[in-house]
């Protein structure tokens, strides 16, 4: 930055003054071997007249310079204003760079929480579906289990009374081969005879 020396005008006093008063001569003795003459004392001079001449001419005009501490204050003092006012502009756009990092922070934050319980909560629709799928087979299972359970119990019954119905065609075969066996055996007894052969003797 450019300085510019600052002028100052000054009067300056005159330095034309009115010349002293001429001495004035004392008397000088005279040796004692010379004989005395008088001596004249000339009268002192009156002094001259003083011009009568405005003030203002009897000053002139001197050009001072302005001593440069109060320009290299001046710069100084620019220089901290400028340096204040860029610190708070800066301190300003930090601000305002931090409060917006912050919103957008704070912005994916929810987003990514609006998200995580979205899908909590479709995670909870599909495992509430396959549980009550699962529910719904089961039941249907155990209704098939019941079902083929009569049915194996039903086949079970049948078994059993075929099984009896055999039993009892063999014990009604054996006590009619006893009551066989027993009337052939009273009737060879009545004619004396005897059977022509034993069966599993011989």
């Amino acid at each position: 930055m450019a300085e510019e020396e600052a002028k100052k005008v000054e009067p300056e006093v005159c330095s034309e003054t009115p010349p002293p008063p001429a001495p004035v001569e004392e008397p000088i003795e005279a040796p004692k071997d010379v004989p005395e003459e008088k001596t004249v004392i000339p009268p002192p001079l009156p002094p001259p007249p003083a011009e009568d001449k405005p003030e203002e001419e009897c000053k002139a005009l001197a050009i001072v310079e302005k001593p440069e501490v109060d320009e290299e204050k001046k710069s100084e003092g620019s220089v901290d204003r400028d340096a204040v006012l860029s610190r708070v502009a800066t301190e300003k756009r930090l601000s305002l760079i931090k409060a917006w990092e912050e919103s957008e922070k704070s912005k994916a934050e929810n987003k990514a929480q609006k998200k995580i319980s979205a899908i909590g909560a479709w995670e909870n629709s599909k495992k509430a579906s396959l549980e009550a799928e699962l529910k719904k087979i089961e039941e249907q299972l155990e209704k098939k289990k019941a079902e083929y359970i009569e049915k194996i119990k039903n086949k079970v019954a049948l078994v059993h009374k075929a099984a009896e119905e055999k039993k009892a065609n063999i014990e009604a075969k054996r006590g009619e081969d006893l009551l066989k066996a027993e009337e052939i055996a009273a009737k060879y007894r009545a004619t004396g005879t005897g059977p022509k052969k034993l069966l599993g003797i011989f």
